[in-house]
C-alpha cells in the first residue's frame, strides 16, 4: 500500500533491492505504477541514480522510511505500462535476444505465442514483430520455429543465423530422398 500511495502522491521512494542475480543495492526512484505480471507485482519507476526507467519486483524490495520528496511526474517513453513490463521481463532479461517479423497478423499469432515467450507488436494487418529472449541460441531457434509462421529475422546475434541454417539443413536432409516410409502414420504401433 505504501508503494501505491507513493505512486499516487508522486513521492520518491528509497529501498533496498535484491536483484534476480542476488546482488543488493539501495535504489532511489520516482515511482510510476504498480503492475501485476505472472503472479508477481512489479514497480515501474524512473531510477534517478541510473537516469533511466526500470522495473523492480516488489517482493525483492524493502522500503526505507521516510519516503522521498514529491516530484513532477515524468512522461514515460512507452504508451502501455503492461506491454513495457512484459517486454522488459520476457526479452531484456535473457542473455540471447532476437526480433523477427512474422508474416501473419498479431491477432492470428496471439494464440501461438504463449505468455512469457516474447512480446508481439503489430506492424500492419498482415505482419507483426516478435521480440524474444532465451538462455541459449538453440532455445531461440526452437521458439522462433515453434510458432509455425513464415518469418524474417530482423535482429539477433550472428550465431542465430548459423543455427537457423543448420536447423533448415537438418530438416532438408530428413526429407531429401523422398522416402515416405518415415511418415507419422507409419510410426504408430
Amino acid at each position: 500500500m505504501a508503494i501505491a500511495d507513493a505512486c499516487r502522491r508522486h513521492e520518491g521512494l528509497r529501498f533496498d533491492y535484491t536483484s534476480p542475480r542476488g546482488g543488493d543495492s539501495i535504489r532511489a526512484v520516482e515511482p510510476h505504477r504498480l503492475v501485476n505480471f505472472g503472479r508477481h507485482w512489479y514497480l515501474v519507476a524512473f531510477d534517478t541514480d541510473r537516469n533511466d526507467w526500470r522495473t523492480f519486483r516488489v517482493d525483492r524490495l524493502s522500503l526505507r522510511i521516510p519516503t522521498g520528496p514529491r516530484f513532477s511526474p515524468r512522461v514515460p517513453p512507452f504508451d502501455d505500462v503492461a506491454a513495457y513490463l512484459a517486454h522488459q521481463l520476457s526479452v531484456r532479461t535473457w542473455p540471447c535476444q532476437a526480433t523477427v517479423t512474422l508474416h501473419e497478423s498479431a491477432e492470428n499469432m496471439a494464440g501461438r505465442v504463449w505468455p512469457g515467450m516474447g512480446v508481439l507488436e503489430a506492424v500492419d494487418d498482415h505482419s507483426c514483430r516478435l521480440h524474444l529472449g532465451a538462455d541459449s541460441i538453440s532455445s531461440l531457434v526452437w521458439m522462433i520455429t515453434s510458432v509455425d509462421a513464415d518469418f524474417t529475422l530482423v535482429d539477433g546475434p550472428p550465431e542465430l543465423v548459423d543455427a537457423l541454417r543448420r536447423r533448415a539443413d537438418r530438416c532438408r536432409r530428413a526429407v531429401a530422398d523422398g522416402d515416405q516410409s518415415n511418415t507419422c502414420s507409419s510410426l504408430s504401433p
